[in-house]
């Protein structure tokens, strides 16, 4: 009995260095040494300062900015300590009203854009932090930004094409535009 208590002490022993010192350590130091900017969360800097996450999406409802996805975390948009998608079917009455304020707000915001509207400015992405959108969302929202911004929309445009990745390694994924690298670019033009 005495043989089967100090083995199962020494394997809780050996277990807890392992994986609960060893082993995140290692990671931590390759992560440092290897991914440097992501594994310290991909702080987007601006004049020494942090500014947000080029990884996680930020809210911007001025209609001068381009808009990101919805957020469905909670208490507030893009709260990082609550991601998490809402799990709310398409027929769901309060995922039906979210979206519809949504349109609502983007019709309002811009009257004479007659377009569709594209899918991700109306949902939420499964984590409820994306700080991407699709090229079309983006295009979308030019005219709006260009007018607010008294700007030509074909240089909005030709920024939005400057700023719109492309698939990763060529083959996975959508192009996407970070907003929030977008709306900073938008801000330094003159």
């Amino acid at each position: 009995m005495t043989t089967m208590i100090r083995n199962a002490f020494m394997s809780l022993l050996l277990f807890t260095i392992l994986t609960g010192v060893i082993y995140p350590l290692t990671v931590t130091v390759v992560a440092q040494a290897l991914f440097p900017h992501q594994a310290n969360g991909s702080i987007f800097m601006k004049d020494g300062r942090p500014i947000g996450s080029t990884l996680l999406g930020r809210q911007f409802d001025d209609p001068k900015y381009f808009w990101g996805r919805l957020s469905a975390t909670r208490p507030y948009p893009y709260n990082g300590g609550a991601s998490s998608g809402s799990n709310r079917g398409p027929n769901h009455p309060d995922l039906v009203k979210s979206v519809q304020a949504r349109i609502d707000a983007l019709r309002a915001s811009d009257q004479a854009n007659t377009r569709p509207i594209p899918v991700d400015l109306v949902t939420a992405s499964a984590s409820g932090l994306d700080p991407h959108i699709s090229p079309a969302a983006a295009e979308y929202q030019a005219a709006r930004v260009a007018r607010n911004r008294g700007m030509d929309e074909a240089k909005v445009r030709a920024v939005i094409a400057a700023y719109t990745g492309q698939r990763q390694f060529g083959i996975l994924g959508e192009p996407v535009v970070n907003v929030l690298q977008l709306n900073l670019a938008m801000d330094e033009l003159k």
